[in-house]
């Protein structure tokens, strides 16, 4: 058996994020890859996403410009990478790929994967101390990182406890940083990660 295109028949990605729909042969010496063409069909719609061939690269579609591309340096990988995922992206992705032989005649071959894209929530967040740890001498260096996953983007809060209950909040950023811990740095500090 020889050109044979592989992909999965079906892919998930995650709501703003990315995704690559895998299509790959193994090229076979004969055979010169002379165009390559990613078509969807979505629920209502349907379209030539991306073509190559002698000329180039091209993007047909308007709605994913800037937002996909397909290696072109690693022979008979023909995946499409897939920025920043709408919901309305989901449908059948097919891949289909015309090589020359060497009596000139054509071949063609064609595969099909369906892309499901999900709104995936924040995980519950967990906290990574610096390189010191939680257990850190005053004036050094110390940080806590704040790690969720789920669809971005994720917006992160720190918050210390007070005395009392309340809490105060710390900052924005996933990361926390003191450049000089001082002993009234010591305390119970937390992280909220939130999506849409």
């Amino acid at each position: 058996a020889f050109l044979v295109l592989r992909a999965p028949s079906e892919i998930e990605g995650t709501w703003k994020g990315s995704a690559t729909l895998p299509c790959a042969y193994v090229p076979v010496g004969d055979f010169v890859q002379q165009t390559l063409m990613w078509t969807v069909v979505h629920d209502q719609t349907s379209g030539t996403i991306f073509r190559r061939d002698d000329s180039g690269n091209h993007v047909l579609l308007s709605e994913y410009r800037d937002r996909v591309s397909v290696p072109s340096n690693t022979p008979g990988n023909v995946s499409l990478h897939i920025l920043n995922l709408e919901i309305s992206d989901r449908g059948a992705y097919t891949c289909q790929v015309t090589w020359r032989a060497s009596n000139n005649s054509l071949v063609t071959q064609e595969i099909t994967t369906k892309l499901e894209v999900v709104k995936v929530p924040a995980t519950k967040p967990v906290i990574r101390p610096g390189e010191l740890g939680l257990r850190v001498p005053a004036g050094a260096r110390a940080s806590l990182t704040c790690v969720a996953s789920g669809s971005p983007p994720i917006s992160y809060r720190w918050f210390r406890s007070s005395p009392g209950g309340s809490a105060e909040l710390l900052g924005s950023q996933a990361e926390l940083a003191w450049d000089s811990l001082q002993p009234s740095d010591a305390g119970e500090y937390y992280c909220e990660a939130e999506n849409r």
